[in-house]
């Protein structure tokens, strides 16, 4: 088994020379760093440096976000999916803000509190903004961790899970662990990827107990992945004269929660779409093919359909749920990619 003491000196050189430039890191500022820990889980990197940016511009601090309100979050979230982080990031502004009288919390107990923080995000937002000796454990890491020292059970164990906690405490060096928890994703992240990884420019080749028995594509051991849920739907895009949509908002629990959509409805095995639209709009329709959507575990095809909607003097007024809404105003409303996606083949994004 490798030394553990033995990790960070050549692992912090090539993070030195290797490291990725990222515009959280280096800050020292607690909120931006919360801002992108909670984007990262679950999206890419890529996706979040092209929304972190404008995210930070129109909320730049802890008392705009706050001073918010949900829709607006939910707006400037779009793009990064998982929409709950958003929710949970905007209720964790408001708690410091009305309970801690503004100042971030910079204990690991304490950041634990906050909506949506668990053990590894706040380990990360401390060691990457005050330097603070605490371990992290995201994917990357544990991939890492798990070929260093070849561990060949499943990792969504609860006595492997509290295994690699202790591994990553181990190896957490005194001296820059903040540096050293950003190298550890690092590389996981760019060299000892998933498939593929990149044994012989990693500096931690040489005690890495996987490539000694030539196991490194085999491991981490991962559990099996849940079954897709497929599920037909039916949209129906409808449009007042003066070019304004009718969107409705989700239930506030469950999938794409609080989000905005066009009039929708799963649709029965025993109904044609086009008859599920017109129940919908209350009017003829017309077609505009289907479009696909992917979720972790759930997959939409949804039928799209478009009808022409009362002249607003006739229409009856939309439900407390339901709001007009001009496409110029849409950036304004949260909007997921499926809601886009409709829009855009039924001509109306």
């Amino acid at each position: 088994m490798p030394d553990p003491a033995a990790i960070a000196p050549p692992l912090l050189a090539w993070y030195d020379a290797h490291g990725r430039s990222l515009p959280w890191r280096g800050t020292g500022d607690l909120y931006r760093i919360w801002v992108s820990e909670l984007m990262l889980q679950q999206t890419r990197v890529d996706t979040v440096l092209r929304r972190y940016p404008a995210f930070l511009d129109r909320f730049p601090d802890l008392a705009s976000l706050a001073a918010a309100d949900e829709d607006e979050v939910l707006a400037a979230w779009s793009g990064l999916g998982y929409y709950r982080r958003a929710r949970a990031l905007h209720r964790g502004a408001r708690r410091i803000i009305d309970e801690l009288d503004g100042v971030f919390p910079t204990s690991l107990e304490a950041l634990m509190e906050l909506p949506g923080v668990g053990r590894y995000t706040a380990g990360a937002i401390l060691s990457a903004g005050l330097d603070l000796p605490l371990p992290i454990l995201d994917g990357n890491v544990i991939r890492v961790l798990s070929r260093l020292f070849e561990i060949a059970e499943p990792v969504d164990r609860a006595i492997v899970r509290r295994r690699l906690w202790s591994l990553a405490e181990a190896v957490l060096p005194g001296e820059r662990p903040g540096d050293f928890n950003q190298a550890l994703m690092d590389l996981g992240a760019t060299v000892c990827v998933p498939k593929g990884p990149d044994c012989a420019t990693c500096p931690l080749a040489g005690p890495c107990g996987a490539r000694a028995s030539g196991r490194q594509s085999e491991l981490p051991s991962s559990p099996r992945r849940s079954q897709v849920v497929h599920e037909e739907r039916v949209a129906v895009v409808l449009r007042r004269d003066d070019g304004r949509l009718l969107l409705e908002r989700r239930p506030p629990d469950g999938l794409l929660a609080g989000m905005w959509e066009p009039v929708a409805a799963p649709r029965p095995r025993a109904e044609e779409p086009e008859a599920v639209a017109c129940r919908l709009a209350a009017a003829t329709v017309a077609a505009h093919g289907r479009v696909e959507h992917r979720f972790s575990h759930r997959h939409w095809t949804i039928h799209v359909f478009s009808a022409r909607a009362p002249q607003p003097e006739r229409a009856a007024e939309p439900r407390a749920e339901r709001r007009w809404v001009h496409p110029d105003q849409l950036d304004e409303l949260g909007i997921p990619t499926v809601t886009r996606k409709v829009l855009a083949a039924a001509g109306a994004g």
